[in-house]
């Protein structure tokens, strides 16, 4: 039995979660109504002075993907004339209504922005750090974060949008570019599309097109993972760092994806299976028809030639210098969504419960709940939150590790503050932990109260996120990976390498089905 396929359960659940990180500081408030002046190879801008940041907004990185441009790869941006307004964040891809989220309906959505120091001249050669979003590719946005901190430490910050959902993640055969691909990865030819922006015009910024980090976390660090594997992201950055972005390492091939894309047309109203068909639906009807339990992407022949995982074995990706890391209670922030929805974690439910989140049979479901029998935990939730951790992030990423450490400088960590503020969920019935998410508030500025701990264990992270960023390597001691199994616990109010991540995790257990 492999675990491979994540359950529609826990994407349903990551598309609740990935809308509530967006409830980050807005970067430009307090911003001043004019502000500094950049020339781009496409033409001039005007950002915004905000304190010891000069931010460009809604910039343009692509040709809107609207009309014959719907599920096509993305365009270079047309160029202007004169000096264009970069001092508002544009809107953000088509997205559905949530419970806590920002619906969108616009197509008309590629574009970054770029944080850097006040008054930083061409030619500064600051490292750059490009956020990818979370948000299960259903939804999200980029000026959810706010870099301030990590420009403060001497980068250059740019965060990006990219095709969601259906727009960014549909297969069809009528879509196809080619035949054998590519088809589906739409999102992430966008996040290409946004890394070649940066090679051309960060150097303006005062970056250096030579030095840049791709990052991301859920999501975002699945779609690390892609550009690490693709072919076409090749160049385009020199470090990789992965958060909570190892839950999906076998991806769909082209024609199950295909398969399943020829069903939403079926379901959207285009029986025909034509590609105009499908380019003539409105927003508001492939938003209603797109798959709701998330997308990943799929082996579509071009963006990615392969698996994840067999990239990774195989060696064959793009090899630069990464940091991989998970959350202790990773799914405890998704068993608490269930719980605010109204399904609860019983004694009596446990074991079904188990079966709908990880998609497995009642028999191994039996077999997982005698692993995490509920007499070790001090509940039901916790209970499922330690299966739902160990088995789809926990020991993926221990997994990831192992095979990124034969080929390339590998730093793992693991996020352990038991305390950490929960700032997307009320209260619920059991503690969050260090859940999914928790530790972004860590390195991005959100209106959050830390101990003075916690306050010492974020300005380390900061350090060794943008460390790694100028060097390869985080700036305060933390030990290779090295097939060892040490890796670096950031816990309050000092981090210090763990040795232990596999016990505590079962992942003794979950290897056989993990594959």
């Amino acid at each position: 039995m492999s675990l491979h396929r994540i359950s529609r359960t826990w994407l349903a659940a990551a598309v609740v979660v990935g809308t509530l990180v967006g409830g980050f500081a807005t970067p430009a408030a307090g911003a001043t109504p004019s502000g500094p002046v950049v020339h781009t190879p496409a033409g001039a801008l005007m950002g915004v002075a905000n304190g010891t940041t000069d931010e460009f907004l809604g910039v343009p990185y692509a040709t809107p993907p609207v009309g014959a441009l719907r599920w096509q790869p993305p365009q270079p941006a047309a160029h202007w004339s004169g000096v264009r307004a970069a001092t508002a964040f544009a809107p953000h891809c088509a997205q559905p209504v949530t419970a806590f989220g920002r619906p969108s309906m616009s197509e008309d959505c590629l574009y970054l922005n770029v944080f850097t120091a006040a008054g930083s001249q061409h030619g500064s050669k600051r490292p750059v750090m490009v956020w990818i979003h979370g948000g299960a590719l259903v939804t999200g946005e980029s000026d959810d974060y706010d870099p301030t901190a990590l420009v403060q430490d001497g980068t250059v910050v740019v965060t990006i949008n990219y095709r969601l959902g259906a727009f960014g993640f549909l297969a069809h055969p009528a879509l196809t570019a080619r035949p054998g691909g590519p088809s589906g990865d739409y999102g992430l030819m966008d996040q290409q599309a946004a890394l070649r922006w940066v090679q051309r015009n960060v150097g303006a910024f005062g970056g250096d097109a030579h030095d840049v980090t791709v990052f991301g976390e859920s999501a975002g660090g699945l779609s690390t993972l892609s550009q690490l594997a693709s072919p076409g992201a090749h160049g385009l950055f020199e470090h990789a760092i992965v958060e909570s972005g190892s839950y999906n390492p076998t991806q769909a091939s082209l024609a199950t994806a295909e398969a399943a894309g020829q069903a939403f047309a079926t379901k959207a109203g285009c029986a025909d299976q034509t590609a105009a068909c499908l380019r003539n639906l409105p927003v508001s009807t492939i938003l209603a028809n797109e798959d709701t339990a998330g997308y990943t992407p799929d082996v579509d022949g071009q963006v990615l030639v392969r698996t994840l995982r067999d990239s990774f074995t195989s060696g064959r990706f793009n090899r630069v210098p990464v940091m991989d890391g998970t959350n202790h209670d990773e799914w405890r922030l998704f068993v608490a969504a269930n719980e605010l929805a109204g399904h609860p974690v019983t004694a009596a439910n446990y074991q079904a419960m188990i079966t709908g989140t990880l998609g497995v049979s009642p028999s191994i479901a039996s077999a997982i709940a005698a692993q995490y029998p509920l007499s070790a935990f001090p509940s039901p939730s916790i209970a499922l939150g330690a299966v739902g951790t160990d088995a789809i992030f926990a020991c993926n990423a221990l997994t990831l590790d192992d095979e990124l450490t034969h080929f390339v400088p590998t730093f793992a960590y693991e996020f352990n503050d038991e305390n950490a503020p929960q700032p997307l969920l009320p209260p619920v019935s059991f503690p969050y932990g260090a859940a999914h998410a928790s530790e972004l508030q860590y390195l991005f500025k959100i209106p959050t109260t830390f101990t003075a701990d916690q306050m010492r264990l974020s300005a380390t992270m900061q350090r060794n996120w943008t460390g790694f960023a100028t060097r390869g390597f985080p700036s305060v001691f933390w030990p290779l990976f090295n097939g060892t199994g040490l890796m670096q616990s950031l816990v309050p109010p000092r981090p210090s390498p763990e040795a232990n991540f596999a016990a505590a995790h079962h992942c003794a257990f979950w290897s056989p089905l993990l594959g």
